[in-house]
């Protein structure tokens, strides 16, 4: 497998000439390419900010849901997500939306050993304490995060049979236990929707920044909770839970979208062979935790 091919190539020239049709007092800050994702290109701009811009028509809707929907979490939260500061609209031949956002210094977790992201536990509770809380009904909604378990079982029952994981039968042992959780009964909350490593920043021993909104909704908070497994080994884990508001069912979905996620993640390894390492761990945690 291979990352999907852009449906457009984005260049320095062709970011320069958006600032300067539509933001030209930020058109003579140095320009640089700094992650060309699966998703988005980022470029930095100048010390303070960067640019995000789709690069597959299939991310566009992602990007207008962080554009109409950040602005208004970003308040309440208590630290930096990738709310716009300003916002480009198509043209000098790119076809989507796009945004400026803050830059934020620091360290993507997965470059950050295990035990020294115990630090961020309390931190990332907190922030996840604040950002469930029940969403507006036109808030969107995901067909694969924030829904019940149940939704999902066929396909990580095709996961967990695919021959590319290690431990497959543990796995599905337990995935077959966890899925019998009682659903979500509360309101539907504000859900980040992908809550790996690779989407926390940390500068010193301070969670700095949680990133990519793209799969936010409304749903069952527990999809969020799994970071307890994909961030966290067991001394941080009893942190992170001391810090979260979830009764025992929820914790149990939460161990469940870990697997999920973690499976995923594992799955798809050769795509983004940076978080490998981060699917393995996510494994080994759901497999060792005994709830």
């Amino acid at each position: 497998m291979t990352a999907p091919v852009a449906d457009i190539e984005i260049d320095a020239d062709l970011v320069a000439r958006l600032l300067e049709a539509q933001h030209p007092d930020l058109a003579d800050r140095p320009l640089r390419l700094v992650a060309n994702g699966w998703d988005n290109a980022i470029f930095r701009l100048g010390d303070d900010l960067c640019i995000r811009l789709p690069r597959r028509a299939v991310a566009v809707p992602l990007l207008v849901n962080e554009q109409r929907w950040l602005p208004t979490l970003a308040p309440r939260l208590p630290a930096n997500i990738p709310a716009p500061v300003r916002v480009g609209v198509p043209g000098q031949g790119y076809p989507y939306p796009w945004s400026v956002c803050a830059w934020v210094d620091g360290e993507i977790a997965t470059q950050v050993p295990v035990v020294e992201r115990r630090a961020v536990a309390g931190e990332l509770a907190a922030f996840m304490r604040q950002l469930h809380v029940p969403a507006p009904a036109d808030a969107p909604v995901s067909p694969v995060r924030g829904v019940p378990l149940a939704v999902r079982d066929e396909q990580i029952q095709d996961r967990l049979t695919s021959g590319k994981l290690a431990r497959e039968d543990e796995l599905g042992r337990l995935w077959d236990e966890l899925i019998t959780a009682p659903v979500w009964d509360g309101p539907a909350v504000w859900v980040h929707g992908d809550p790996h490593p690779a989407n926390l920043v940390i500068r010193g021993s301070r969670l700095a920044a949680v990133l990519d909104f793209g799969d936010l909704n409304a749903g069952d908070p527990a999809t969020d909770l799994a970071a307890a497994w994909l961030v966290f080994d067991a001394e941080g884990r009893a942190a992170f839970r001391d810090g979260v508001d979830a009764d025992a069912a929820t914790w149990v979905r939460a161990r469940a979208w870990a697997l999920a996620i973690g499976t995923a993640i594992a799955v798809f390894a050769d795509i983004h062979p940076g978080l490998a390492d981060a699917g393995e761990h996510a494994i080994t945690q759901v497999l060792a935790d005994h709830g």
